[in-house]
């Protein structure tokens, strides 16, 4: 399933909801999003299945990818029935014209939302560095081999969770930097809660998966960096999350997925996620070594090799367009605004 965070605007405001996107003639057609909340109360009053369906349906669909998540298997199953049904019923070009038991929409077309962050509200942000070719290609700059501690263990740092965006949110070039660059990255979002996993065992933690675009300004990460702390103001003005959560049933092989960025159209970046040096299942082993991780919380893959301006030495500028692409999972586009 493909799970989003969209707002809809209404005549009291906008409003945060949780979706199911759905392509109703395959995966070259428009998709459109499901409300899962109001598509689940009307998928329970049709079979008469359950007392008080509006209960049942505000119990597993919170506007709040966080409170599904942390809801487990049965919110996932609940999921599952409402795709099921509405794939049939897009199939019959049925589901448009449906309303829910307060007049209420179902199914709305992509131009008419906004899309979120696929989680908003995550405990946590961890982005690692798991890519040897982007690592290599870093400490070169500086004339450095890659230190031996980098091959014993996952490293990573701690970013900002309040400040993540989604799919086509402008990206705001903070003013203390000269330098800003993309990331090309992998997200994974943790689905249950859990403490000391052992790697054979971190596939059962992995709710799904969605591309990351770890924004950067370099000229500051590069002071921080030489203080041997950070990243902090060098990354934590935005970090790209989207444009939705693809559950990892979707996901076959996370280690063969094609990686492309372009900008304005133009692909700068072309890597697999395959070529990382660490798994996501051994990031989790580490990560929950006396430590709980949970439902929501989100880890980043690091660049991929050759993954941002950096290793390119091509800058994105105001007014570009920035774009990622990861086969299976979508894309996410950003643009750069400067408003200084």
């Amino acid at each position: 399933m493909k799970l989003a965070t969209f707002a809809v605007a209404t005549v009291l405001g906008k409003f945060d909801r949780l979706g199911l996107v759905l392509f109703p003639q395959g995966v070259e057609a428009p998709p459109v999003l499901v409300d899962l909340n109001a598509a689940y109360c009307w998928l329970l009053t049709e079979a008469d299945q359950q007392p008080c369906p509006q209960r049942w349906a505000d119990f597993y669909f919170a506007p709040d990818m966080r409170s599904f998540l942390e809801l487990g298997e049965p919110a996932m199953r609940a999921a599952r029935e409402v795709e099921a049904r509405f794939l049939q019923l897009l199939g019959q070009n049925r589901a448009q014209a449906l309303l829910g038991a307060e007049g209420q929409r179902l199914v709305f077309e992509m131009a008419e939302v906004t899309l979120k962050t696929p989680v908003p509200n995550p405990r946590m942000l961890r982005d690692f560095l798991s890519f040897e070719t982007h690592t290599a290609n870093g400490f070169k700059r500086r004339n450095e081999p890659i230190p031996e501690a980098w091959y014993k263990m996952p490293v990573y740092y701690k970013g900002n969770p309040n400040t993540l965006i989604g799919h086509e949110a402008p990206v705001h070039w903070p003013s203390y930097t000269r330098i800003l660059d993309y990331e090309l990255e992998l997200a994974c979002i943790i689905g249950k809660a859990g403490k000391n996993i052992p790697a054979d065992k971190a596939s059962e933690y992995i709710a799904g998966y969605a591309i990351m675009n770890d924004f950067s300004a370099r000229d500051i990460q590069k002071y921080e960096m030489m203080c041997r702390l950070g990243p902090a103001k060098g990354k934590d003005f935005a970090t790209a999350v989207g444009p939705w959560l693809v559950t990892a049933d979707e996901v076959p092989n996370p280690r063969d997925l094609r990686m492309i960025a372009r900008i304005n159209g133009e692909v700068w970046s072309d890597g697999n996620a395959g070529t990382s040096h660490w798994t996501f299942e051994q990031m989790i082993e580490h990560v929950s070594k006396e430590e709980m991780i949970y439902p929501g919380d989100i880890l980043g893959s690091g660049t991929v090799g050759f993954g941002c301006g950096l290793e390119l030495d091509r800058w994105p500028q105001p007014g570009d367009m920035v774009e990622l692409e990861i086969s299976g999972l979508g894309l996410l586009r950003n643009p750069i605004v400067k408003s200084f």
